[in-house]
């Protein structure tokens, strides 16, 4: 049977991990001067705490290659092929490691995806691949999958400041926005690994509105949509915009994940996004 690798950054429920038995390998956080594990020294309420009361902003490192050799040494010997998805490489270094790792194991088969997306869309195509390497599907069938998958992922978020993205320098596309003396809400994007500016609104309601309007109107409505959630810090907020857009759809409901550690250091508190696949 395929193996499956995924990080941190997809905010898998431990009930998927568990249940498929995928290796989750995690990302490091530095503060002040101390470094975690995400999701192994330090959870996600720990680590929302302790950042509020952070002198500085904390920093972000991907897991060095000998966290994969580890899994990769565990692994390989059954002959098994091995399958890792991780974020895009345009926010994380993840892919790098992964990479430098595989190059200890000349003789496996160890594939590695860069989906250009990160959180609760690359949680889904983690949990799909582990639903059909479960079922028996052969690992070039699941890879075909995934990456046809890709071009039709959409990520649409709003932030309640882009001060964390300007201070990580994962601003992208939206820089446009800084320095601007307008009181705006912007509608961000995750397109093709790197965050753009897709349209601005007046009020954090318009904004939310038009999030909603994005959805409905490119989402796949074959099944195929896979809809999911992220928030940092505002469940209320996630779990009304879920509903909401359920009962718009036509379905019964949608993952709500929290935004990782990883991904609030740059985004901060009060992310607030959607996932779906058009």
């Amino acid at each position: 049977m395929v193996k499956i690798i995924t990080d941190t950054t997809a905010g898998l429920a431990a009930e998927v991990t568990t249940r498929y038995g995928i290796p989750v390998i995690p990302q490091i956080i530095h503060f002040d001067g101390d470094s975690f594990m995400e999701g192994v020294d330090m959870n996600n309420a720990a680590f929302m705490q302790r950042l509020k009361t952070a002198r500085n902003l904390p920093k972000t490192a991907a897991p060095p290659p000998e966290l994969f050799i580890k899994e990769f040494e565990r692994l390989t010997p059954s002959g098994e092929p091995i399958l890792c998805i991780h974020p895009t490489s345009e926010l994380s270094g993840t892919i790098r490691s992964v990479t430098a790792a595989r190059a200890e194991f000349p003789k496996a088969d160890i594939r590695i995806i860069d989906t250009r997306v990160i959180g609760s869309p690359l949680a889904t195509l983690v949990t799909l691949a582990a639903e059909w390497a479960a079922t028996g599907v052969d690992v070039d069938t699941i890879e075909s999958r995934i990456r046809s998958m890709i071009p039709r992922c959409h990520v649409y978020f709003l932030v309640a400041t882009l001060d964390f993205l300007a201070r990580g320098g994962r601003i992208g596309g939206a820089s446009a926005l800084l320095g601007s003396v307008l009181q705006i809400k912007p509608i961000l994007a995750l397109h093709d690994g790197k965050i753009d500016l897709i349209e601005r609104e007046r009020t954090q309601k318009r904004a939310l509105q038009r999030l909603k309007e994005l959805v409905t109107q490119k989402i796949a409505r074959d099944g195929n949509g896979y809809l999911s959630i992220m928030h940092a810090a505002v469940p209320d907020q996630a779990q009304a915009l879920a509903q909401d857009l359920c009962l718009q759809l036509g379905i019964r409901s949608a993952p709500i994940l929290d935004v990782p550690p990883a991904i609030v250091v740059h985004g901060g508190p009060g992310i607030l996004a959607v996932a779906f696949f058009s």
